[in-house]
């Protein structure tokens, strides 16, 4: 049995590392094809670029497991049946049960691994790579200076350059506009070529301009609007200069998002989300008190004692506040009263909305925290529960290689993630527990791998085209009779 379990386990792990560094890198190309437009002519060097990939990677590993752990065992017990190695170990005698049993504990095993990465290693390559996403989304774009087109890339300048020079540093019929002062356009500079050389600090790009002018329009005379003065100043060399430093990678420390859900392990989850309910416990008895002291506050007797001005007026009339009391009133007074009133009832009503959308906003939060911790567990349950579902379906369609067992792989995989995202958005927006919503994906499939379980420890034909044609035979046979 030694012997056969070491030679299951080593068909299973070559392909188990083979599929999960296939679905990272599938994962990989997604973000990489949704991100493209941020990443490309920023300039990035390969150490931010494979920076950035690592770290995105690893934000992959918890999704990848599963899916490779299905593939693979799908793919594992596939090949052992298509080539009559399943049947020659259980004519010795040998169940199914017992030919899984080893990949069983190494799914176990995998399983483990995944809660304890995900609890620990997750949140800080997570914290890594949005950081470092968001500070190459946040960069310029390289300077390039497109020909016969205006370039804005320079904060308070447009460059125009007629025609670029082989070299790639050489311009021509060079038009630079200075908008610093904010004011239009009322200094351009021309010249008919142009070189760029960057300084030695690396900070500034400076343009040696040949054969040109500087234009300035004067708008310190009161009259300029109809005369136009402006200054001329023609060089046969200029140096110009502007500063660059924007264009680099500047990368934050990454305190933004650090009190993020996603970026905190379970102990930090717990300690949050008890903060949160404690505050928001609070925030509800404060805001009742304050708003039955605003009640109080705008009562009846309150309104009338501040617009009587003396008047005798009826108490029991005050305190049930109808309408009569309003003749002891001039008509102006009374329309003030009303106004008052009804200004008082609009800023109640704002203030109730106002409150009303920031206790969603606060239980929304709440549902989000609890929703990252009961991930890191079903994730990882997910690894055991694809196992369940990939060892006796391969065991009973007999097919191995990467044509069935991918296509199968992957619509049970697509069924997985549609039902685990939409219940998730559905328990974030309330209308569901927070833990039907994550655990739903895993209820789904819990029966179904145990019934493929089943299936394949009794050498179920479940997935024979043959004996489902033979069904259908006899159904047809009993309806023509």
């Amino acid at each position: 049995m030694k012997k056969l379990y070491r030679y299951i386990l080593s068909s299973f792990i070559g392909t188990f590392i083979f599929t999960f560094f296939i679905a990272v890198f599938i994962l990989l190309m997604q973000f990489l094809w949704t991100y493209l437009d941020d990443l490309v002519g920023k300039g990035l060097g390969f150490d931010v670029l494979g920076k950035l990939i690592f770290y995105t990677s690893i934000t992959f590993v918890p999704m990848a497991m599963p899916l490779a752990i299905l593939l693979s065992s799908l793919m594992c017990f596939g090949n052992l049946g298509e080539y009559y190695e399943l049947v020659a170990m259980k004519a010795s005698g040998i169940s199914v049960w017992k030919i899984m049993r080893p990949l069983f504990i190494f799914a176990i095993v995998m399983s483990m691994t995944a809660f304890v990465f995900s609890n620990n290693v997750l949140p800080v390559a997570t914290l890594k790579s949005k950081t470092l996403l968001r500070d190459v989304r946040k960069q310029k774009m390289s300077f390039d200076i497109p020909e016969g087109m205006f370039y804005k890339g320079i904060d308070g300048y447009t460059i125009r350059a007629g025609k670029k020079g082989a070299d790639g540093t050489t311009l021509y019929d060079v038009l630079i506009y200075d908008h610093t002062e904010y004011k239009g356009n009322i200094k351009v500079t021309s010249a008919d070529s142009a070189t760029m050389a960057l300084a030695p600090s690396q900070k500034e790009i400076v343009f040696t301009l040949y054969h040109g002018s500087n234009y300035n329009e004067v708008i310190d005379d009161k009259e300029y609007r109809t005369k136009r003065p402006f200054e001329k100043m023609a060089f046969d060399k200029q140096y110009v200069s502007f500063d660059i430093s924007d264009f680099d990678l500047n990368q934050s420390d990454g305190d933004v998002f650090k009190g993020h859900q996603s970026m905190l392990n379970i102990s930090q989850l717990l300690v949050a989300i008890d903060s949160l309910e404690n505050s928001d416990v609070e925030r509800h008895i404060s805001y009742k008190n304050s708003f039955r002291n605003r009640f109080q506050h705008l009562s009846s007797k309150d309104v009338i004692n501040k617009n009587t001005k003396n008047k005798k007026v009826d108490a029991d009339t005050i305190t049930v506040f109808k309408w009569p009391f309003l003749e002891n009133f001039s008509a102006k007074e009374q329309q003030s009263i009303v106004n008052m009133a009804t200004t008082a009832v609009k800023n109640q009503i704002d203030n109730i909305e106002l409150n009303i959308n920031d206790f969603k906003r606060q239980d929304t939060n709440i549902r989000k925290h609890q929703q990252v911790l009961h991930e890191k567990f079903s994730l990882s349950i997910a690894c055991l529960l694809f196992f369940l579902i990939g060892a006796p379906l391969g065991a009973i369609i007999r097919k191995g290689g990467l044509g069935l067992p991918i296509v199968i792989s992957v619509v049970f995989f697509v069924i997985y993630y549609i039902i685990t995202i939409t219940c998730q958005r559905i328990a974030i927006a309330g209308d569901m527990p927070i833990f039907l919503g994550v655990w739903t994906s895993s209820l789904i499939i819990l029966p179904i791998g145990i019934f493929l379980t089943m299936k394949a420890t009794t050498d179920s034909a479940l997935l024979d085209g043959e004996s489902w044609k033979k069904t259908f035979r006899k159904i047809f046979r009993k309806n023509n009779n």
